[in-house]
């Protein structure tokens, strides 16, 4: 039941938003009582604290099935584009804006997984770009990290690129497209160029 709560309540705070949705949503959606809810959660907080850590390890869990699948690097990124474009297909605006706006303490917690997550995970895909001749090998792979975590981390956080998910969607392709282009062989663009035209 603990499970079957949580999912209903991702797939509602995703689509609603975390401050819009109510307990007395969620129970009415899963057509249990409201009590049954807080026999797992004592409160909203800890439910969306709970929330978010699951919706954390479910995004892992399936990052590194693709990670799996042995797609070439550039392949790979584009892979995991579409997962998240797939999991914020019902949002109207940023989740990671919604935590940080109304629930600072869940997000700053969630922020320091997506950190490590996000440095290991693009780490591991510049060394197999670099092994495949589709990156560079003269990157500062530190720097472009870094860089590459602003830019991302800025459309769904700030304002810069505007709040609707749709314009979000399109900004975070087109930051995939800089990063690439910018540490790419030339062979590498022309698998970047392939990727975009599938996309």
């Amino acid at each position: 039941m603990k499970e079957k709560i949580l999912n209903k309540a991702v797939d509602l705070f995703l689509s609603y938003g975390f401050k819009s949705i109510t307990m007395d949503d969620i129970a009415k959606e899963l057509a249990i009582s409201k009590k049954t809810i807080y026999k797992y959660f004592r409160n909203k907080v800890e439910l969306v604290d709970a929330s978010t850590i699951f919706m954390h390890h479910t995004m892992d869990t399936r990052i590194n099935e693709i990670v799996e699948q042995n797609f070439n690097a550039i392949e790979e990124n584009f892979a995991i584009k579409n997962l998240f474009k797939d999991l914020f297909k019902k949002s109207k605006t940023s989740p990671m804006f919604q935590l940080k706006k109304y629930y600072p303490k869940t997000y700053t917690k969630l922020m320091e997984q997506e950190i490590c997550t996000f440095k290991e995970c693009v780490m591991e895909n510049l060394k197999k770009g670099i092994n495949e001749k589709l990156y560079r090998t003269d990157i500062d792979k530190e720097m472009v990290i870094k860089l590459y975590f602003t830019l991302v981390f800025e459309a769904y956080e700030g304002d810069l690129f505007g709040s609707k998910m749709e314009d979000i969607m399109k900004t975070e392709l087109k930051i995939l497209e800089y990063h690439t282009r910018s540490i790419a062989t030339p062979q590498g663009i022309e698998e970047l160029d392939q990727q975009l035209l599938n996309f």
